[in-house]
C-alpha cells in the first residue's frame, strides 16, 4: 500500500502551513490524492512532488493562478520546468551575490572612512539604465499623455521604490521564462497571464496603457537591439516570446 501523510505532517516536512495547504486544496492546486474514512486529507509521493513544484514556483514570484495554469496544462513536464526552476534561480542566487557583495565593499568603505563614487555605489544593480534613453522617449512619445504622466510619476521615486519596481519586472521575466521554457504558446494562459502581470506593472507604476502603447512596447522589445539583449540575457528568444505576447494581450484589451 502506497505510503501517504496527513495534512500536519505534510506542512511541517514542506514548512507552510497547514491553513496554506487547504487553500491550495480549495483553489484546485493541490487537491489530496486520498482522504481517511473520516474525510481528512492524505498526501502521497506524488502530491508532496507537486507541492515541491508549487513552492519553487511560489519562491520565483508566480501567483498560484499563474502556478495552477502552467501545472494543470496537459503539456507540463515536471523535469522541464525543475530544470528552468534551476537555472532562474541560480541567476536570482548570482544577483544576491552581487548585492550582498556591494553592501559589503559600502561597509568596508565607511569603516576606512573612505568615500564610494557613484558608479560603485549603483554599479550591481545593472548596466541597463532607463534614464539613458530619456531624449529617445521623449523623441518618441513626448506628446503622448502617456509620456506626461510616466515622467511626473517617476521622478517622484526614491532609490527603494525603484528597487521595489526592478524586483516586480524581474519577477514578470521570470514569467515569462517559465511559460516560455515550458514550450506554451504566446498566446497559451501562462504567457497572458504574464502579459497581464507587465500590463499592471506598467500601470501601477508608470502610466495607464492602451493596446497600441502595450504593443508598441512589445515592438521596442525586438526592434531595438539593446533591449533585446538586456531581455534575452535570461532566456535566447525571449524579446520575441514576450512582443508575441504582448500582443495577443493587447488585441484582447482592445476587443
Amino acid at each position: 500500500m502506497e505510503e501517504t501523510r496527513t495534512i500536519g505532517e505534510v506542512a511541517r516536512l514542506a514548512g507552510v502551513s497547514v491553513r496554506t495547504l487547504r487553500h491550495y486544496d480549495a483553489v484546485g492546486l493541490l487537491p489530496p490524492s486520498a482522504r481517511t474514512d473520516a474525510g481528512y486529507r492524505l498526501y502521497t509521493r506524488l502530491d508532496l512532488e507537486r507541492l515541491q513544484q508549487v513552492l519553487c514556483f511560489r519562491e520565483l514570484g508566480l501567483r498560484l493562478c499563474e502556478i495552477r495554469r502552467v501545472m494543470n496544462d496537459p503539456a507540463f513536464d515536471r523535469r522541464h520546468a525543475l530544470e528552468a526552476q534551476r537555472d532562474l534561480l541560480a541567476l536570482r542566487a548570482r544577483r544576491l551575490d552581487d548585492v550582498r557583495a556591494a553592501v559589503e565593499r559600502t561597509l568596508q568603505a565607511m569603516e576606512r572612512g573612505t568615500t564610494m563614487t557613484a558608479d560603485e555605489m549603483f554599479e550591481v544593480f545593472g548596466d541597463f539604465d532607463p534614464g539613458a534613453y530619456d531624449d529617445e522617449a521623449r523623441t518618441r512619445w513626448g506628446d503622448t499623455d502617456a509620456y506626461a504622466e510616466s515622467a511626473r510619476r517617476a521622478a517622484a521615486y526614491g532609490v527603494e521604490d525603484w528597487r521595489a519596481i526592478r524586483a516586480e519586472a524581474d519577477d514578470i521575466t521570470a514569467a515569462f521564462v517559465v511559460a516560455l521554457d515550458g514550450g506554451q504558446a504566446a498566446s497559451d494562459p501562462a504567457a497572458q497571464a504574464a502579459a497581464e502581470r507587465h500590463w499592471r506593472h506598467l500601470e501601477r507604476w508608470f502610466y495607464t496603457p492602451t493596446p497600441g502603447l502595450f504593443a508598441g512596447l512589445g515592438d521596442l522589445y525586438v526592434n531595438d537591439p539593446r533591449f533585446t539583449r538586456n531581455i534575452d540575457a535570461a532566456r535566447p528568444g525571449l524579446a520575441a516570446y514576450r512582443r508575441a505576447a504582448m500582443r495577443h494581450y493587447a488585441r484582447g484589451a482592445s476587443s
